[in-house]
């Protein structure tokens, strides 16, 4: 989705920076957007469609006083393609104890990793959930989704020798209500058969969830169209997951035909993690695809790392600019929890449009470890106040710690380069925080996030 992403913030950058906004402007903007569009392979008729609304609405519609004309027009591409890709969120309604939801799809659809993110989803949001899996098919169905259950705590019930679905649900029938949410995880085929559609019947009379999603992969592109119809009138689908979102450019496509069915997409899979699922907020993706970021989004992953007390302990000491290492350790623990940090700021309006260095917003994998041995070989007079730390006393905290000399260095670089980000974000300019970024990521030793 990176590839549309950029095509698009590069197409509605042109007509931002335009010092007339008439019928040729228009015109070459909406070719970015269908060349973009159709690259990510959404549906040709969605994308001439869309393209039509988009011509016909900026060149007619009057822009307010307050609001210039390239301005009305970046709106109007944000909410067009918020009417394309869904319009509005569908909340998952669960009831009952346990609540059910069963998860249905094709191979390869990741519908095992999603049950393990559903189950870790509704866990972190305190809920007492349990997973079963019901895929008799799959010889490695069930240790998957046992080693996704042991990640994040949560029981899973199965029976890897039995080969009938029904036996296996019923055989735990005294263990469900003892749990708030139960994901049920089903067997797939390579394609949807009479065979398969048996199956699952059979087991939505047994099991009576209050959800069946059907899990699709994002690299189906538009033919999540026909996959989406199929299966829910054959098994009566009540929402989607699409997985894969942060590894295909046919996401857009995938989420495009969905919306045209009138399949509800509920949840993005984004990654390989437990935690890597995201609520489908249409709002919120066209926004982050344009680079006006998705503060619901972030706000959602600062409660996922850390409690609301922690964060605003933080972020306090942090904007006085008066943290200590331990702060500034605390601090890159919870933003690594989030995900890595281009992630993260595509979420903060502004900041999602600036070009960083690749090398800035590398995750450095075990940073984070060595600079904590660092610091425990650290005097309290070093920890509060880095800036005594000479070349003499890093040697000697090297030493202690069996952390290279050029780990200690860099955390003391480290803390010194924050205090002069806190500074520039404290003027409110985006462009400052680049310009800076850019110079503390340059050269060897350059700021890495850890």
């Amino acid at each position: 989705m990176s590839d549309l992403a950029g095509k698009l913030r590069d197409a509605l950058s042109r007509i931002a920076g335009a010092l007339f906004v008439g019928e040729k402007e228009v015109n070459e903007l909406v070719k970015e957007i269908q060349r973009a569009l159709l690259q990510a392979d959404v549906n040709v008729q969605l994308v001439l469609e869309l393209s039509n609304r988009i011509k016909s609405r900026v060149l007619k519609e009057k822009a307010p006083s307050v609001v210039s004309r390239r301005e009305q027009a970046v709106h109007i591409v944000y909410e067009e393609l918020v009417r394309l890709l869904g319009e509005k969120e569908i909340p998952l309604a669960l009831s009952g104890k346990p609540a059910k939801v069963m998860l249905l799809g094709l191979y390869g659809s990741g519908k095992t990793t999603q049950a393990g993110k559903l189950a870790r989803y509704y866990q972190k949001r305190g809920h007492r959930v349990a997973c079963v899996q019901l895929d008799v098919w799959r010889p490695a169905a069930y240790e998957q989704l046992s080693q996704l259950g042991a990640q994040c705590g949560v029981p899973v019930f199965g029976m890897p020798r039995e080969k009938d679905p029904l036996a296996i649900y019923r055989a735990f029938s005294k263990e469900y209500p003892k749990y708030d949410i139960l994901i049920v995880d089903t067997a797939g085929r390579d394609a949807l058969s009479e065979e398969l559609i048996r199956e699952i019947n059979a087991l939505h009379k047994e099991v009576q969830p209050q959800q069946s999603l059907l899990v699709l992969s994002a690299d189906m592109g538009q033919s999540a169209l026909a996959q989406a119809k199929a299966f829910h009138e054959a098994c009566g689908v009540t929402g989607v997951i699409i997985t894969k979102m942060d590894g295909t450019a046919k996401g857009g496509g995938a989420l495009a035909a969905c919306s045209a069915t009138g399949a509800k997409v509920m949840f993005l899979g984004t990654g390989e993690k437990p935690d890597d699922l995201e609520v489908y907020r249409p709002e919120g993706f066209v926004s982050r695809l344009l680079g006006m970021g998705d503060l619901q989004a972030l706000l959602d992953k600062v409660q996922d790392a850390v409690s609301e007390e922690q964060a605003a302990d933080l972020s306090k000491r942090f904007m006085k600019g008066d943290f200590t290492l331990i702060d500034l350790y605390e601090q890159m623990d919870a933003m690594s929890k989030m995900g890595p940090l281009s992630k993260v700021l595509e979420m903060v309006p502004g900041f999602s449009q600036l070009k960083l260095p690749k090398d800035t917003l590398t995750v450095q994998e075990g940073k984070l470890k060595l600079w904590k041995h660092a610091m425990n070989s650290m005097t309290r007079e070093e920890l509060d106040e880095p800036e005594v730390i000479d070349a003499s006393r890093a040697a000697r905290i090297s030493k202690g710690s069996g952390v290279p000399p050029g780990e200690v260095r860099d955390l003391v670089r480290q803390y010194r380069q924050s205090k002069r980000l806190v500074r520039s974000l404290k003027g409110g300019n985006p462009k400052s925080m680049e310009k800076l970024m850019r110079r503390m990521g340059g050269g060897k030793g350059g700021l890495k996030f850890a």
